[in-house]
């Protein structure tokens, strides 16, 4: 039973090989099962692949179950149509096309079981790169508040800057007419004379201006701090919504490009074990000599195509006889006087007709 399910899976002509020894038979039910192990492969390879596409378990096995029906399809199709020849390099030319078919599907079921069999690796470089990526998105959201929040903080040492002038300014004043009021300074009259008095009312003016003007400066700030933390919270709104996208950053090709960073050699031996699994029945085919099943399959095939021009050319043959005495006949009829009468007669009655009635509606027209 397992051995007709192998056969069956190697695409050969069951009516042919049931005549064949038993080593023929397990040969090609080795074949089958190596394009059966082939498309399981592939299958468990799609589903994993698709599984980091979907995230869903259901999708990917029905989708990694259709990939290998293809992929079995495939392979049966490339064993079932290399047939052997007398001449070895035909043969090689007509394999070359499937064995260019063959190393494409072993680079498709490799790479995402290389995924896998790797996976604590890549996963290694992918956190790597995702800590990047969020110190370069933090930097670039960061970039473009800069300026911003820059102008304020200015802004703000402005207006300190400029209130402490004036309390320099208001205390300076003020020492200057407490000195001229104990005289030992300005006039150095002690006493509250009328020079104290202007200088006394110039410090006043100055207190009054410092007064307001750390009334306004106070808004300004406050106000700039304000406009500094809505700045602040746009900056970690920002940081926040596209924190996911960096954390989701692990899909198929993004694996694919991890692996690049892996070393090569083992994945190469990965991939040149999967390429010498699906080029084994072709290459067995190549190096094994014609054997009984292709002996009995070409010898079908000939009977075949011999039955097939045999009856072409009985119908060539056929053809060109109904020609000749299709010819013969109506050259016979051609010389029949009484034919030749008969359709003349025919052909006279057909002209008188044709002219009555012409002659008739002429005369409606004219009348």
């Amino acid at each position: 039973m397992i051995q007709k399910f192998f056969i069956l899976c190697s695409g050969a002509d069951r009516d042919v090989l049931d005549t064949c020894s038993r080593g023929e038979k397990n040969k090609y039910a080795g074949i089958g099962a190596t394009v059966f192990f082939t498309a399981v492969l592939a299958a468990i390879a799609a589903t994993y692949a698709l599984y980091t596409i979907f995230d869903n378990v259901y999708r990917a096995i029905l989708f990694g179950m259709l990939w290998g029906l293809v992929i079995f399809n495939l392979d049966r199709f490339i064993v079932s149509t290399l047939k052997k020849r007398d001449n070895w390099w035909q043969e090689f030319g007509m394999a070359v096309p499937r064995l260019i078919l063959a190393v494409i599907i072993a680079i498709v079921i490799s790479k995402p079981l290389e995924l896998k069999i790797f996976e604590k690796e890549i996963d290694r470089v992918m956190l790597s790169q995702k800590n990047e990526f969020t110190v370069q998105n933090q930097g670039e959201i960061l970039a473009a508040y800069t300026p911003e929040i820059n102008k304020l903080d200015t802004e703000i040492t402005a207006i300190k800057d400029e209130i402490t002038t004036k309390e320099t300014e208001v205390n300076n004043l003020y020492e200057i007419y407490i000195a001229e009021a104990e005289g030992t300074a300005g006039t150095e009259l002690l006493g509250k004379g009328p020079v104290y008095q202007e200088k006394r009312d110039k410090h006043d003016a100055a207190l009054i201006e410092l007064t307001a003007l750390k009334a306004t400066g106070a808004d300004k700030i406050a106000f700039a701090e304000a406009e500094k933390t809505r700045l602040r919270d746009e900056f970690n709104t920002a940081v926040s919504t596209s924190q996911p996208i960096i954390n989701n950053f692990d899909g198929l090709m993004a694996r694919i490009d991890a692996m690049k960073e892996l070393p090569w050699l083992p994945s190469l031996f990965i991939f040149l074990l999967f390429l010498a699994i699906e080029t084994a029945p072709i290459f067995s085919k190549l190096i094994s000599p014609m054997g009984e099943y292709d002996i009995k399959l070409a010898d079908h095939e000939a009977t075949i195509k011999a039955w097939s021009a045999q009856k072409a050319a009985q119908r060539k043959i056929l053809t060109e006889t109904d020609h000749i005495l299709n010819d013969r006949i109506y050259t016979d009829i051609a010389n029949e006087e009484e034919l030749y009468s008969y359709k003349k007669k025919m052909a006279k009655e057909i002209m008188k007709r044709q002219q009555d009635a012409f002659y008739r509606r002429q005369t409606k027209i004219l009348g």
